[in-house]
C-alpha cells in the first residue's frame, strides 16, 4: 500500500511541484492544505501517513500547525519545508518535532530520501 501524504504550502505551485514529485515515486497524496490550520483539520480527518509542511503561511504557521499536530498524535511524521535562509526556524521546528526538512526549491532526490528515512 502506498503512503498516504499530506502537503501543506501556502503556494499552489509548490504543493503542485512536491504532488508530481511524490506522484511519480509511488506515493498517494490523500490531501493538501494552504495554511496550518487547515493543516491541523486535514490531519484529523485524514490522519496520513506522513506530512509535508511549509514554515512560512498565513493564518498559522508550519510551526505552530506542527506543534497542534504533535498534540493531538505524538507519533505524526512532519518534514518541514523552507526557503533558503530559515535556519532559526528550522531548529524550532527540529525541536518542536519536525523528523526532516527540505528545502525550497524542492529536488526530487532529496525529498524522496528525507520520506524514506522519515517512514522508514
Amino acid at each position: 500500500m502506498a503512503n498516504r501524504i499530506l502537503i501543506v504550502d501556502d503556494a499552489a505551485f509548490m504543493r503542485m511541484m512536491i504532488r508530481d514529485i511524490l506522484s511519480k515515486n509511488g506515493y498517494e497524496v490523500v490531501g493538501e492544505a494552504q495554511d496550518g490550520a487547515q493543516a491541523v483539520e486535514k490531519y484529523k480527518e485524514l490522519k496520513p501517513d506522513l506530512i509535508t509542511m511549509d514554515i512560512t503561511m498565513p493564518e498559522m504557521d508550519g510551526i505552530t500547525a506542527l506543534k497542534e499536530i504533535k498534540k493531538i498524535d505524538g507519533n505524526a511524521k512532519v518534514i518541514m519545508c523552507s526557503a533558503m535562509g530559515q535556519q532559526a526556524m528550522v531548529i524550532d521546528a527540529i525541536q518542536a518535532g519536525a523528523k526532516d526538512f527540505i528545502v525550497k526549491p524542492f529536488q526530487a532526490d532529496r525529498v524522496i530520501e528525507a520520506i524514506k528515512k522519515t517512514l522508514g
